[in-house]
């Protein structure tokens, strides 16, 4: 479990990074998902159900950020890399163009990240990624994010995250998105 100690009145009093049981915690998750990306209540919807079939993956786990008083601020969940699933069927084109289509085998993706905005920027993202992928099997990671230069896109290039693809055109999304792609385990500061 990591700490980091509050320092201020939208800062973190205490917040645990730790294992999450994203099945019973969803809706939680959701809500930080709702507030940080922005999403309306169909899409919560839409997305409770992929989540919770996300979760029946093999190797699929999930790591939470919590206050003192068990508030759920921040969530990671990923997996090892099927090349089945939607998502990896949706890029796989883009990645085969860019001559970077082995990094749909044997990776583990980052399938959400989030944190709530009023704390955001105290490395709780950062230690939320790092935690669940410092535990993958797997050699690599990747994962997919809106394709403009964002606090988020920062972060992974930090981390040691490459685009591989870009303007990749997920159905229904309004934006283009980069598939990202780093060597584990993540480069540290």
């Amino acid at each position: 479990m990591l700490r980091f100690p509050g320092q201020g009145h939208h800062n973190p009093d205490d917040v645990v990074i730790g294992p999450l049981d994203l099945a019973a915690r969803v809706d939680e998750a959701l809500a930080v998902q709702a507030v940080a990306f922005g999403l309306g209540a169909d899409e919560v919807a839409v997305r409770h159900q992929i989540v919770l079939r996300h979760l029946t993956s093999p190797g699929a786990r999930a790591f939470g950020a919590t206050t003192g008083d068990g508030r759920l601020v921040g969530f990671v969940y990923g997996m090892p890399n099927d090349r089945t699933h939607w998502w990896s069927t949706v890029v796989e084109p883009y990645l085969r163009g860019q001559g970077r289509e082995e990094w749909l085998d044997n990776s583990f993706v980052i399938t959400e990240l989030h944190v709530h905005p009023h704390f955001q920027n105290h490395g709780i993202g950062r230690s939320l990624i790092t935690t669940i992928t410092d535990g993958a099997a797997e050699p690599r990671s990747i994962l997919s994010a809106i394709d403009t230069e964002s606090p988020a896109r920062g972060l992974y290039h930090s981390l040691g995250y490459e685009d591989l693809a870009r303007q990749v055109l997920f159905p229904s999304a309004p934006r283009p998105y980069a598939v990202m792609g780093a060597p584990l385990p993540l480069r540290r500061r």
